[in-house]
Formats: structure tokens, C-alpha cells, sequence
């Protein structure tokens, strides 16, 4: 379910509730890497927008992809 194309992640700051997305461009598509196999051990990413600079250092939030939760991270 974690490199799931169809899944829609989100990050959510704890403080504000406020949710935010994956942007996606028009020559690149999202902003995230969608290995067809993820292997153990290794580290992938995604890019969340973050209008305003809502979210900084030291902020709490959660990270949500389909039924994947990961609750209080801080951010470094």
C-alpha cells in the first residue's frame, strides 16, 4: 500500500489539523518515488507542499498513506 500510485499520502500537522498533499507537476506527475518492489533496508521519499511554511522544525505530524499511519513524527 506504500507505493500504491493510487493512494493519495497525506501530512497532517497535529497542532492545526490541516492536511497536505503531494503536489504534482505537469512534465514530472507527483512528487514522490513509486518503486514497483520496495526492498528492505533502503530509503525512499515523497515531497509534501507546504504553503505558508505551516509546518517547521520541530513541528508534530502524522503521515497517513491508505490504511499506513504514522503518528507523532517531529520534524527535523
Amino acid at each position: 500500500m506504500l507505493n500504491d500510485k493510487k493512494s493519495e499520502p497525506a501530512l497532517i500537522d497535529e497542532a492545526s489539523g490541516v492536511r497536505f498533499l503531494i503536489p504534482e507537476t505537469e512534465k514530472i506527475g507527483k512528487l514522490r518515488q513509486t518503486p514497483r518492489q520496495l526492498e528492505a533496508g533502503r530509503q525512499y521519499w515523497m515531497v509534501f507542499a507546504n504553503p505558508g511554511q505551516t509546518i517547521r522544525r520541530g513541528s508534530h505530524v502524522d503521515v497517513v498513506i491508505s490504511k499506513f499511519r504514522a503518528d507523532g513524527l517531529v520534524v527535523e
